[in-house]
């Protein structure tokens, strides 16, 4: 576990998070910005793809590549066609509060995870449910009881998806079966003093972890043995392996998580450190 400082490849974000490594580029929501937006490494360059009217989070792409945002508030799934934003899924009966992350299977099912109480406004904590969104927009609730599932990722193979409890300090798998429901869950790993935000799975069936109130990234295997960690000494919120290798794990980094805050000082970065083992599976 070498000492590694990233390198700051974009600032002057409000509060960068659920990032994706997209057609050479990382795609990536600036939640309280109401932006989705398009940065290439090579030129440093950062373009935004589209506004919301309000916050967007997870993001992915069905197999025919039309893209999928979460709407946050409301509680929806976008699709983006022919450049605009159309409802994929409404999920207001179905997520107890805020939606928030998500990933999207090699069959174009979305998992979409929530808040489950107003974190913002004083709400008491509860557990919440993971929804699965099926390519024609269909929505059910596809695993119960989970302490604010956040960030995800689906193996390779398609046939597990691990979440990140945020309140409960752990990584959960469940095996997917062929119809996209939830099985057979267990504890991929109990994190000893990490909140886990977004994740990324990486080629050895290793997760990295964003953890905010530690300010660092964790690599955790199966099991829960930490192999690596790298310090970044601001909010870490979510990352994501990409570059041409994917060998570059990007980190969505903040000082404040609250919108007011965020917006007052907007000190948003997205950082970059290279790693040994590449990425794998979905995002």
């Amino acid at each position: 576990m070498a000492a590694r400082t990233p390198e700051v490849v974009l600032d002057g974000l409000v509060f960068p998070e659920g990032p994706r490594w997209h057609d050479e580029r990382l795609v990536f929501s600036d939640m309280h910005d109401y932006r989705v937006l398009a940065l290439d490494p090579a030129s440093g360059a950062a373009e935004t793809l589209f506004e919301l009217d309000t916050q967007p989070s997870g993001l992915g792409w069905l197999p025919d590549g039309r893209m999928l945002v979460v709407s946050m508030v409301d509680r929806r799934v976008m699709r983006v066609e022919n450049g605009a934003l159309v409802e994929h899924a409404n999920l207001f009966d179905l997520a107890p509060w805020w939606c928030n992350d998500m990933v999207v299977d090699g069959h174009g099912r979305a998992f979409v995870g929530n808040f489950g109480f107003d974190m913002y406004g004083n709400g008491h904590p509860r557990k919440t449910n993971v929804v699965r969104v099926d390519p024609d927009g269909t929505a059910v609730s596809a695993a119960e009881d989970l302490g604010f599932p956040n960030g995800m990722v689906v193996t390779p193979d398609g046939n597990t998806l691990i979440v990140g409890e945020s309140f409960g300090g752990a990584l959960v798998a469940f095996r997917i079966a062929d119809d996209g429901s939830l099985h057979d869950r267990r504890v991929f790993a109990q994190l000893d003093g990490a909140v886990p935000d977004g994740i990324c799975l990486d080629a050895e069936g290793a997760v990295w972890i964003a953890c905010p109130l530690s300010n660092r990234c964790l690599r955790v295997a199966d099991g829960g043995k930490v192999l690596d960690e790298i310090a970044i000494g601001r909010g870490t919120f979510a990352c994501m392996l990409g570059g041409t290798d994917r060998s570059t794990l990007f980190i969505c980094t903040a000082e404040a998580h609250d919108p007011a805050s965020a917006r007052a000082v907007p000190a948003g970065r997205i950082e970059a450190v290279t790693v040994d083992v590449p990425g794998a599976g979905y995002p």
